[in-house]
This record gives structure tokens, sequence and C-alpha cells, in this order.
């Protein structure tokens, strides 16, 4: 079976799939469905020649994170105000090649696998117009309380992100 993970990621870039059984959900046959958001790179977003500094990708990542719940019909700042937030417990990220200002980049954002306490998604930045590639990244997110302390995705929440590995966004 190949794993959607691999399609993201092939394993020469270095962040190929978990060796964990556990962070692969059985049950999830097809590759995933990628939700996508474009962002124009801001002057402020770029460095001294011209490029997008690197910690920004991360911020994307967020940026994208964030918008992936929404066209899934979701609120994250709903999920904060019931208590659970998802705080980042690893990144990684392969830069491939460097954004510059002005350009469009499009981020396809895949929710890979939701265990008890912690989700992980995995991202592919292209340039919109040629589809070249700039970055591949993965980030887990573990559920946190409001004092910080890990907890139990709450089984509603759960249940939601399970729905949303397989379905397509809603817009």
């Amino acid at each position: 079976k190949a794993n959607a993970a691999r399609i993201i990621f092939p394993k020469r870039a270095g962040l190929g799939p978990s060796r964990h059984a556990a962070d692969h959900p059985r049950h999830l046959r097809s590759p995933p469905v990628p939700t996508t958001t474009e962002l124009r790179v801001r002057y402020s977003e770029t460095d001294k020649m011209g490029v997008v500094y690197y910690a920004n990708y991360l911020v994307w990542c967020e940026v994208s994170r964030t918008e992936s719940i929404r066209q899934h019909g979701e609120s994250y700042a709903e999920w904060e105000e019931q208590g659970v937030a998802l705080a980042v417990s690893d990144a990684r990220i392969r830069y491939h090649r460097s954004a510059r200002y002005d350009d469009l980049v499009r981020i396809d954002t895949y929710l890979t696998a939701v265990q008890s306490r912690s989700v992980t998604y995995e991202y592919r930045m292209t340039l919109a117009a040629s589809g070249e590639l700039l970055v591949t990244a993965a980030t887990s997110l573990i559920a946190i309380a409001p004092n910080g302390r890990p907890i139990r995705l709450p089984e509603a929440i759960r249940a939601r992100l399970m729905a949303m590995l397989e379905a397509p966004p809603k817009r």
C-alpha cells in the first residue's frame, strides 16, 4: 500500500513517512484530500536578497492549517473557546527553491493523521503560476488545555478531524 505521505515527501527529501505504525491511520485507504490556500509574498516577508526569509514558510504552514480547518466548515477559534488548542510539537521543512517578493504561492495542506492527543499536517508549497516546488513541510500538533497541559482531543473535535481525513473541503 502506498502511503499518501510518500507522495508528498519522497524518501530522498528526508521528510518521508514516520516509521511508527501508530502515526498512520489504518482506515486511510486513499490519499488525503488537500485544501488549497494562496498567498502573495509581501515585501516584509523577504530578506535583503529579495527572497522569502526561511522562517516565514512555517508561518505560512499555520495560515494554511487554520484555513484548511475553515474550508472544512470548522473554526479553530471555536475550538479554543471550548478549551482546546493545538500546539506544534514537531516541525520539519525541506527547502527546494526560494519564493520572491510578489510571487503568488499555492499551499496544498493535507491532514494526514489524527490520534487521541495529536494531529499531523503536511504541506506542499509551489509557485501558483508554474507549479515549481518551493517547500515540503510537516507539523505535528498536540492538544493542550488552557493551562498548557496536554489533553486528549474531545471526542466531538476528534470525530470532525477524522471526517476531514478523507472528505473534500466544503468550499
